[in-house]
């Protein structure tokens, strides 16, 4: 009768652990998800062609810069933020164990020592005597109604959200290593801007003193060029602090103290693409590592309602003790257990002053923040792709137009200088000519700085590296091939698309200048030396005594 029973039990115990758990069971929140991204120019051009996004290559393939790859492969293995996002993925691990540990029964041991004296009676004597106790005991809580388990799915949807949350702090690393990095490339190429602004103010100050002694020109406009010079040098200094804020923040991003940044490729040598894939957006629901998270704390919060609307049941459990006790402490393991102990257990609420109803409450109102929060998410990732798309292609006509304004200006100022020459022109124009040049070559710069933070800002929008395991990220970079320059480039090189970012020196290429009257091609870029700039980048236009040989130039 004894072993039916048993069995009898133990089939209920099983069935009652089979039943499902009380509360929502988790479904992904949806959203309506457009079949392609505004302002993908791939995408509206072949709508149903294989999608291919920016987002499936490792950040080594990227960005193609030794010296960049080597910064970012030391900020993933020196970062703080990094090692914290880490540690914290470490804990939600542990939090996981812990709340599923409590599916299997609780084994435990205890045990006490006494010494006790009695007197039974008043006419005997005190009796003393010894007890030693030891056993174990276990504690199990049958999860009828799903309470650990949805416990356990929660912790699960908080694992799953740090580590997204590793990645996207990896993620973020990379974007803003590379961003800083860039930065510099453009804070150094206006230090060269303003040297070179400073050679050419000094040198027009020197024409201008020139005439003066010489009893041609006058001290107004000296005094006008030695302002303009001391304003193009006061840029300098204010530069220079600014290149050396950047290196701190980069240092401070690798996690070591402030000192030199090296440089690769310069700014102008970095190659851009026109046309950047960006892939289906309803796979960037699956890429975006905030989108991922934000998913998973929609699960965790799921969980957390059905834990609550399981506090309403009764909790069910079994104890046990199992030992021995005697008189001396070798005999307690020894002998034979006699000791022994079996409760069955059910406790559950009747009244608690509405705290089980408000726990349930707050839970639902927080599973209904999640879901808005993820929600919030999608709708802010599809807006930052989109604006990384258009302004990607925007980039490409503003950088050719801004290519032609400094043109322009450089031939404003040759110009201005052969009319000054000639006595057909006063200083005016000259000092307007050179104001007017200098900064449409830093903004040249900016617009060149633009196009590579584009395609940072855009790796970051589409969830770059997703592909890559989580351990991966710290791997060393391989070293990028050398790219071919136009110097390198023979008869039959492949002709670039339309718009195509090619490396260059200055504002331009090997192209030659272009004739008086005659607009330069589209998307052609400008040689420095095509008008002449002192000292570095000085021309020798006629011959070494004629006037032009020796005028100062940008």
């Amino acid at each position: 009768m004894k072993r039916p029973v048993a069995i009898t039990a133990l089939a209920l115990v099983a069935s009652l652990l089979a039943g499902c758990p009380v509360g929502p069971n988790f479904r992904p929140p949806e959203y309506p998800v457009p079949p392609s991204f505004r302002g993908d120019s791939a995408a509206a051009a072949a709508p149903g062609a294989p999608s291919a996004s920016l987002a499936d290559l490792p950040w080594w393939k990227v960005f193609d810069d030794p010296v960049l790859q080597s910064l970012v492969d030391e900020a993933i293995r020196g970062n703080y933020s990094l090692e914290a996002a880490i540690a914290r993925v470490e804990q939600s691990r542990a939090g996981v164990g812990i709340a599923q540990s409590q599916l299997v029964p609780q084994v435990g041991y205890g045990g006490n020592a006494e010494r006790q004296r009695q007197i039974l009676l008043p006419s005997t004597s005190a009796a003393t005597f010894n007890s030693f106790l030891g056993a174990f005991n276990l504690a199990w809580e049958i999860d009828v109604w799903g309470r650990i388990r949805r416990s356990t799915e929660a912790a699960r949807g908080r694992l799953l959200a740090t580590e997204a949350a590793q990645r996207g702090v990896t993620l973020d690393l990379v974007a803003e290593v590379a961003a800083l990095y860039f930065d510099l490339l453009e804070l150094d190429r206006a230090l060269e801007i303003a040297n070179e602004s400073v050679d050419s103010f000094g040198s027009t100050l020197q024409l201008f003193q020139r005439r003066y002694v010489g009893g041609v020109g006058s001290l107004l406009q000296t005094s006008r060029a030695d302002g303009a010079l001391q304003a193009a040098r006061a840029q300098v200094p204010i530069l220079e602090a600014r290149i050396v804020e950047v290196e701190n923040r980069l240092n401070a991003l690798l996690g070591r103290p402030p000192g030199p940044i090296p440089r690769g490729r310069a700014m102008v040598e970095q190659l851009v693409p026109p046309e950047i894939p960006a892939g289906l957006p309803s796979e960037l629901l699956l890429r975006r590592p905030d989108l991922v998270a934000a998913e998973a704390d929609v699960m965790a919060a799921n969980a957390e309602v059905g834990v609550a609307v399981a506090n309403f049941f009764p909790r069910i459990g079994l104890t046990a003790l199992y030992g021995g006790q005697s008189p001396q402490l070798g005999d307690v393991v020894k002998n034979a257990a006699n000791v022994w102990n079996l409760l069955g257990s059910l406790s559950g609420p009747i009244f608690t002053g509405g705290q089980l109803i408000e726990q349930y409450r707050a839970r639902v109102a927080a599973w209904e923040e999640a879901k808005a929060r993820w929600g919030q998410a999608v709708v802010i990732s599809f807006a930052e792709v989109s604006s990384a798309l258009v302004l990607n292609r925007k980039l490409v006509a503003a950088r050719e137009a801004k290519e032609r304004e400094v043109a322009a200006y450089r031939e404003s100022v040759r110009l201005a200088l052969l009319r000054y020459e000639a006595g057909l022109a006063n200083y005016y124009e000259v000092l307007e000519a050179q104001q007017l040049l200098f900064p449409a070559l830093r903004q040249l710069a900016e617009v060149q700085r633009d196009q590579l933070l584009v395609i940072v800002r855009l790796y970051r929008s589409l969830g770059g590296g997703w592909a890559v395991p989580v351990d991966g990220w710290d791997t060393s970079a391989p070293a990028a091939p050398a790219l071919p320059t136009d110097r390198d480039a023979g008869a039959g090189t492949a002709p670039r698309p339309p718009g195509a970012l090619v490396p260059a020196t200055a504002i331009g290429g090997s192209l030659p200048p272009p004739q008086p009257g005659a607009a330069p091609p589209v998307g052609s870029t400008i040689p420095l030396e095509s008008f002449g700039v002192p000292p570095s980048v000085r021309t020798t236009t006629g011959a070494p005594d004629s006037p032009a040989a020796s005028r100062p130039m940008p």
